[in-house]
């Protein structure tokens, strides 16, 4: 609950911020049509925590996307990394408190779109994703589909990706008990024809505030695989914005004592390209 009042009061902030910079230039960095149709972001965030209690935490995205008369395609690397006070025994049998490691995920992935028509194209698209803390350790994806823009205007823009794929992946590890001690013991990889699925939503509130919300599926027999990406980005100056985020993923299939469900929230600086 605490996590959801502090999202909204960021979501409230930056929505007034935009309200007020509104005469802020809105122009893009660069014309896409200038260079072949392609433009980009980098994004970066980054919180630490000293005093009674210690924390750490990192995350940064790279995004890169072309559209002209022939192609649509997207290309994206992200990485986040956390560390926390957690309480160990050291080797006197002492509980004591240190700074460990507890998130440390990165992922990419690219889709390429051949357009048939204005609206249409046929998409290929691949996802790596290596996560030490999450419900599998490593997946990866390979698909074809077709593509279909619903809606492009000035302020909105709606499409969808559908079509089969294959997924491999490796579930995290199981903590077995031997002989009264707790054992983590890895798990074979498996690998499963999947459905995949994409609703990519973005909306301009204004001359410099926008909207986006990123709906992914990769639906199996084994594990079904659901990710919602939703953002309010305000835009400073030509190139730099600032953007809240959460993001919420979740897996079907994972190991006791896991959660099926992750979720994240982030205050991150853009630079647009």
């Amino acid at each position: 609950m605490k996590k959801t009042l502090m999202a909204g009061a960021l979501l409230a902030a930056l929505v007034s911020f935009g309200a007020q910079a509104d005469d802020a230039t809105a122009t893009p960095a660069s014309n896409p049509a200038d260079n072949g149709g392609w433009s980009g972001s980098g994004e970066f965030g980054f919180a630490s925590s000293y005093g009674n209690s210690r924390s750490e935490n990192a995350n940064a995205k790279l995004g890169l996307s072309q559209e002209n008369d022939l192609w649509r395609n997207n290309f994206f690397l992200n990485g986040l990394r956390s560390k926390g006070e957690v309480e160990v025994v050291d080797q006197n049998g002492n509980q004591v408190d240190r700074l460990a490691t507890t998130a440390n995920r990165y992922d990419a992935g690219a889709s390429v779109g051949y357009k048939l028509d204005p609206r249409s194209y046929i998409v290929t698209a691949t996802r790596y994703e290596h996560d030490d803390f999450g419900a599998n350790l490593w997946q990866g994806i390979v698909s074809i589909g077709y593509g279909y823009i619903a809606l492009k205007t000035e302020s909105t823009e709606l499409s969808f990706e559908a079509g089969p794929g294959y997924k491999r992946y490796r579930p995290a590890d199981a903590t077995v008990d031997v002989n009264g001690v707790s054992t983590r013991e890895p798990q074979d990889t498996q690998s499963e024809v999947v459905g995949r699925g994409l609703i990519n939503y973005k909306y301009r509130l204004s001359s410099n505030t926008a909207v986006e919300n990123t709906l992914l599926v990769e639906a199996g027999s084994k594990n079904k695989y659901y990710q919602n990406d939703i953002g309010l980005s305000v835009s400073m100056t030509r190139k730099m914005a600032l953007k809240l985020g959460y993001q919420v993923r979740y897996n079907s299939d994972v190991q006791p004592g896991t959660e099926n469900t992750d979720s994240l929230v982030t205050t991150n600086l853009v630079y647009n390209f």
